[in-house]
C-alpha cells in the first residue's frame, strides 16, 4: 500500500519542482527506420511474394525445360505441387496435366484449392501445365498443336499453322510424361488430361487413337466442328479396330455454344452427338458423362465445368 507524503515533504517538493531550473530541451527523436527485409529468394507460403516490384510467382510452382527433339521446338512445363508433399515422402499422387497453362495453370490451382476449403473433396494432385512453344504466338501454337487436320485440307497454304497434334500427341507421350513420371511422386494410373476448346479437340484425339495414355479425361467445349467433323471421322476408325476405351471421360459445354444462340457452330449438338455414339459402342471400360451448363457461353464456361469435372475425376466420396 502507497503511504501519503507528509504535509510539510510535500510542500517542499512542490517548491522544488516550482523553483528548479528549467531541463535542458531535448531535440526531437528522428524516427529511425525498420530495416528492410531480406527479399525471399521465391515465393512462398510463409514469406509471401519477393515484392519490390517484382513479378507475382505461384507458391510451390516450378518451371522446367522440356524441349521437343522431333521438331526442334522448345516447350516449357509449370510444375504444381500439393500441400505436404515435401512432407509425405513416401505418398504418391494423381496427375493432371492442362493445355493452355497460361490460362489454366491458376485457375485450375485456385479451383482445387477452393473444393477442399472446407475438408477434402477432391484428392490432392500434382498439377502439370503444357506451355506453348517457346517464340510462338499463343494462337498459332495451339493451332498448330491441338487440331489433327489442316484446316483447308488440300487447299491449305504451305505455311498453314493447323494439323499438328499427332506430332504434339507424340511428344507429349514421349518427352513430357517421362519427364515428370521421373522426378515427381506420381500414381501414374491416375494420369489425367484437361483441355478446353481446341484443347478438348486434343483430348478428344488422344482419347480415339490410344486411350490408355491417360486413365481420366476432363474435355471442355470440344471443337468438334473443327475439319468439317474430323472427330466423327476419327472415332469411326478407331471403333473399326477397338472393343474398349478405358477411360473416365468428363466433358461440358456451355448451354450458349448453339446456333440457335446466334453461334457459329453448335457445339452442344456435336458434343452429344459424340457421346451419343461412343455410349452405343458398348466399351467397357469407357465412362462417360456430359454436361450442359446453363447460361454459360464458350468464355465463361470454363471454371464451373472444371470444378465439375475435377470432383467426377477426383472425389474423395465413393461413387
Amino acid at each position: 500500500m502507497n503511504k501519503a507524503l507528509p504535509a510539510g515533504l510535500l510542500a517542499l517538493s512542490l517548491v522544488g519542482c516550482i523553483n528548479a531550473p528549467p531541463a535542458p530541451q531535448e531535440k526531437a527523436a528522428v524516427p529511425q527506420q525498420a530495416p528492410a527485409p531480406a527479399k525471399a529468394a521465391m515465393a512462398t507460403a510463409l514469406a509471401g511474394q519477393r515484392g519490390e516490384g517484382q513479378p507475382y510467382e505461384i507458391v510451390d510452382s516450378q518451371v522446367w525445360d522440356v524441349p521437343d527433339p522431333a521438331s526442334g521446338r522448345r516447350y516449357q512445363v509449370v510444375v504444381g505441387l500439393p500441400a505436404g508433399y515435401a512432407d509425405h515422402p513416401e505418398r504418391r499422387y494423381p496427375v493432371l496435366y492442362v493445355t493452355d497453362s497460361d490460362y489454366a495453370f491458376p485457375v485450375v490451382r485456385q479451383i482445387a484449392r477452393r473444393l477442399n476449403g472446407d475438408g477434402p473433396a477432391i484428392e490432392d494432385f500434382i498439377l502439370v501445365g503444357l506451355s506453348y512453344a517457346v517464340g510462338d504466338e499463343p494462337m498459332p501454337s495451339r493451332r498448330r498443336d491441338y487440331t489433327p487436320t489442316l484446316e483447308n485440307g488440300g487447299t491449305a497454304p504451305p505455311n498453314a499453322t493447323h494439323g499438328g497434334s499427332t506430332a504434339y500427341a507424340s511428344y507429349l507421350r514421349q518427352q513430357v510424361l517421362p519427364f515428370i513420371a521421373g522426378r515427381y511422386r506420381t500414381d501414374e494410373g491416375k494420369r489425367l488430361f484437361l483441355g478446353h476448346s481446341y484443347g478438348g479437340l486434343l483430348g478428344t484425339q488422344i482419347l480415339l487413337s490410344t486411350p490408355q495414355m491417360f486413365s481420366g479425361y476432363l474435355l471442355g467445349s470440344p471443337s468438334y466442328w473443327y475439319g468439317e467433323h474430323a472427330t466423327a471421322a476419327q472415332e469411326k476408325r478407331f471403333a473399326a479396330v477397338h472393343t474398349d476405351a478405358p477411360a473416365r471421360v468428363y466433358m461440358y459445354v456451355g448451354e450458349y455454344e448453339q446456333v440457335r444462340y446466334n453461334k457459329q457452330y453448335d457445339m452442344v449438338i456435336d458434343a452429344r452427338n459424340l457421346v451419343q455414339t461412343l455410349r452405343a459402342r458398348q466399351y467397357p471400360s469407357l465412362q462417360l458423362e456430359l454436361e450442359v451448363l446453363n447460361d454459360e457461353d464458350h468464355l465463361s464456361v470454363a471454371p464451373r465445368g472444371i470444378t465439375h469435372g475435377l470432383k467426377f475425376l477426383l472425389s474423395t466420396k465413393a461413387p
